[in-house]
């Protein structure tokens, strides 16, 4: 789902004056003399989710000047989770990009002028242009750099205080060209394909899109590149360690920035950690099964932790204001997945309710689109338990801090052939893996933690309830 950016109005005529609505904080137009005739309004930066408090401009659908209808897309925003396009609430026109292509806003804050007639555009830039950037915000603007990179303050919560950003004046004929377009052509494509064609070295401009209006996605740019030069594996898509240049600072992504903010808020919250050895030689023999029918086992171990959830809503559970606790109606696996500067955790919803097969093609489907930054809230934000598993990188054992707003979260260790004792004193060997839940000591206390994890190791012990 497509977010519709608010607006809202700059009077064009000298006729118009403000007023303020009582108890709403927000102010209106209202005629003094003569009938209202124009209207230039103010496209702000959208928040695309709960925590987020400035976007990244990724890249501009539309150019100045554009004919805008209501529901159409407009700009493609980096939120602190994922890349989303942002349609406009109003027809018209795109007067004035006030920030640009790798800009940064605070939320709430101005980022374009929308004009209801063409006649306004003019009248827009001139509003636009004459709300420069601070001296500070132009020097620390790298010199060279053809688009102005600017923060603007942060005041969300009274976005009529933010200060208006306007880009720089153009100074070169090449300068009227909009940096999402080739040669003057309209380029539209996802986020994920511009940075897949950069990789590949394919030309958009060469590209018909299969996509919505005839945008460009991903498999037409691994399309074009076919003949030239297979699509790269995902690890060789990261950027190699020794292209880090040592000694800089480096400043947070955004996705980064909302990592630390979360790490930081999970400290506030009294945690305790509870380890389990778990035999998976029945759950090892039903994944080389089914593996080849398009199992996962990231949905395996969902499906059964949704499972041992049923018996055991207290775990499932989340405290938020420190003086009660929710027991959540779903049970909604999040899984920590590692993307390039970041984590994020896409969610299973209702893992207990969904077959494994339907499980393991949406966890594909969800991972994709994690790494091509195309998670819509929903998909990431709904957690009530989070599995994190380092298992496949060989990790026996480790803690995983808990996030914000849940109950606990597990940390899965990889299955090892381990030499154990059985009740009668026969030595064998059998595959064991450990897990460690971190849980919320003010919801969740140490027999309860105890009693869940033993449900789970006789679901992943015996697991022919996985398949059904």
């Amino acid at each position: 789902m497509a977010y519709l950016l608010k607006t809202t109005f700059i009077p064009s005529s000298p006729a118009l004056r403000h007023h303020r609505i009582p108890g709403s904080g927000q102010s209106a137009a209202r005629v003094s003399t003569g009938p209202f005739h124009a209207k230039i309004r103010e496209i702000f930066m959208p928040a695309l989710s709960s925590t987020m408090t400035e976007g990244k401009i990724v890249s501009w659908v539309k150019s100045e000047g554009d004919k805008l209808s209501k529901g159409e897309s407009v700009v493609v925003v980096e939120s602190d989770k994922a890349d989303m396009d942002v349609e406009t609430f109003y027809d018209g026109y795109l007067a004035a990009i006030m920030v640009e292509e790798g800009g940064v806003a605070a939320v709430g804050s101005a980022i374009a002028l929308l004009a209801e007639t063409q006649e306004e555009i003019s009248e827009a830039k001139s509003k636009a242009s004459s709300r420069q950037p601070s001296s500070a915000d132009q020097s620390a603007a790298p010199a060279a750099a053809p688009v102005d990179q600017v923060k603007v303050s942060e005041n969300a919560e009274n976005p009529s205080l933010l200060p208006l950003v306007a880009k720089a004046p153009t100074v070169t004929a090449s300068s009227s060209l909009h940096p999402a377009s080739e040669g003057g052509r309209r380029i539209v494509a996802s986020p994920y394909a511009k940075k897949l064609a950069k990789e590949l070295k394919v030309e958009l401009s060469r590209i018909v899109g299969s996509g919505p209006n005839g945008r460009i996605v991903a498999k037409d740019v691994e399309a074009a590149a076919a003949p030239a030069a297979p699509v790269p594996e995902r690890s060789a898509m990261r950027t190699p360690t020794g292209s880090v240049e040592l000694g800089t600072v480096v400043p947070f992504t955004t996705i980064q920035g909302a990592v630390s903010r979360n790490m930081v808020e999970s400290l506030n919250v009294p945690t305790f950690r509870v380890g389990y050895t778990i035999t998976t030689d029945a759950l090892d023999s039903l994944y080389k099964k089914i593996k080849p029918k398009g199992v996962t086992m990231t949905a395996l171990l969902a499906k059964a932790t949704a499972l041992a959830l049923i018996q055991h809503p207290v775990i499932n559970s989340s405290c938020r204001d420190g003086k009660s606790f929710t027991y959540n109606s779903s049970i909604n696996i999040a899984v920590a997945v590692a993307m390039d500067g970041g984590l994020i955790t896409p969610v299973l919803q209702d893992a207990h309710k969904v077959d494994i097969y339907s499980l393991s093609r949406k966890w594909k489907e969800l991972v994709e689109k994690a790494r091509a930054k195309q998670l819509q809230p929903h998909e990431y934000n709904t957690g009530t338990f989070t599995l994190s598993n380092l298992g496949m990188f060989g990790v026996d054992r480790f803690d995983a801090i808990l996030p914000p707003g849940t109950g606990a979260i597990m940390a899965v260790g990889a299955s090892q052939p381990t030499v154990v004792a059985s009740k009668d004193g026969r030595i064998g060997m059998k595959n064991q893996m450990q897990v460690n839940v971190t849980a919320d000591h003010r919801v969740i206390y140490g027999a309860d933690l105890s009693s869940f994890l033993q449900t789970f190791a006789k679901i992943v012990e015996d697991p022919k309830d996985l398949t059904f």
